[in-house]
């Protein structure tokens, strides 16, 4: 198992049992002293139960980063209740680190396997991650990450796009 995804399964599992946060590793491999937008996803036997992230850092490094985002994916995505100490030994752990967004021209330049989108209207905002099950054209992923930020068709708009290292 990767340090990411090591870091946000011991942090879950130790916020449901404890109520307590896991301070991360004392001596921080290179690789977490980044800065970075981090997500941390989570399933069980495939299916979403819960997915929040950053897309831009809010903390000093990528494993603060990974902390907070576990603990709120467990916890606070709004789409599901909180994760029972019961779903903790069924749960698969993923942690995406994204690339700084760069902003495109138009959506002529994603690509959904290989580029996340931001779609920005005013102070609304939508973010999909790359290669995901059933989002297979940049039409679907533009409406998708519109549809989160409810953005309509017909808006103006702003689209970034980024990359993410995925780690299961």
């Amino acid at each position: 198992m990767h340090a990411f995804v090591r870091l946000a399964k011991d942090t879950v599992e130790e916020f449901i049992r404890k109520g307590t946060t896991n301070k991360g590793p004392s001596d921080l491999p290179p690789e977490m002293n980044t800065k970075a937008g981090v997500f941390v996803s989570l399933k069980i036997k495939g299916q979403l139960r819960g997915c929040i992230g950053t897309f831009l850092p809010t903390t000093e490094n990528v494993a603060e980063e990974i902390i907070q985002n576990a603990i709120s994916a467990a916890t606070r995505d709004p789409r599901f209740l909180p994760v029972s100490e019961e779903e903790l030994p069924d749960l698969e752990y993923s942690v995406d680190v994204l690339s700084e967004p760069e902003k495109i021209a138009s959506k002529k330049e994603l690509d959904p396997k290989k580029y996340g989108v931001i779609i920005k209207s005013g102070e609304r905002k939508g973010l999909l991650l790359p290669d995901l099950e059933g989002v297979n054209t940049i039409d679907e992923q533009v409406s998708i990450a519109s549809s989160k930020a409810g953005i309509y068709v017909g808006e103006p708009v702003e689209l970034y796009r980024f990359e993410v290292k995925r780690y299961t």
